[in-house]
């Protein structure tokens, strides 16, 4: 059974990188934000008394059951706010907004002010890429090299096959690599 500080420091050590794929997978820092406090909350309470080894896997199902959630909430809301918007007028145009997060430089690999700026535009570049997979790829994507689950428990988190997993993220890979590829980037 977990400790308070083991799940204290669980939580501390994934809570960017669940803030970072909620962003990704919703496309606002807010809903983003308030997707991983619950989902923080939730572990807590439900599980915190579980072994800390199952913290990982149990986490990222709580994140992506939030996720799934806030999408099937959004398309009832979009479906009657497309239906009443057709009974008000249009006087405010509608826009997409797609808030960027920060690239942080977080390896010591780039230690020339060029070389931290072409580091920093790649990164940024990948993250623009990844925001264009499709829901399930990208999941997979992130969970299995981001969060560094293997197959198995990403299968678990994802409610799928390991073989779904692998597809999902060879596919990933495959359209990553090809849209880096036509920008100039070769990793």
């Amino acid at each position: 059974m977990a400790t308070q500080r083991e799940l204290s420091d669980f939580l501390a050590s994934v809570e960017r990188r669940a803030f970072r794929q909620a962003t990704y997978a919703i496309r606002d820092e807010e809903g983003a934000l308030d997707i991983v406090q619950d989902s923080m909350m939730k572990l807590a309470e439900k599980y915190g008394d579980r072994p800390a080894e199952e913290f990982p896997m149990l986490f990222q199902r709580i994140l992506q059951n939030g996720i799934r959630d806030h999408h099937r909430r959004h398309k009832v809301r979009s479906l009657w706010t497309t239906l009443f918007s057709a009974l008000s007028p249009k006087d405010e145009e509608d826009f997409d907004l797609l808030e960027s997060l920060a690239v942080e430089n977080t390896s010591k690999l780039a230690g020339t002010p060029d070389g931290r700026l072409e580091q920093a535009q790649v990164l940024a570049l990948i993250e623009s890429e990844i925001r264009k997979l499709p829901p399930r790829q990208r999941e997979a994507f992130l969970m299995r090299y981001w969060e560094e689950m293997d197959v198995a428990e990403t299968a678990l988190a994802m409610g799928c096959s390991e073989g779904s997993v692998k597809t999902h993220c060879s596919r990933a890979t495959h359209a990553l690599a090809t849209a880096l590829k036509a920008k100039g980037v070769s990793l």
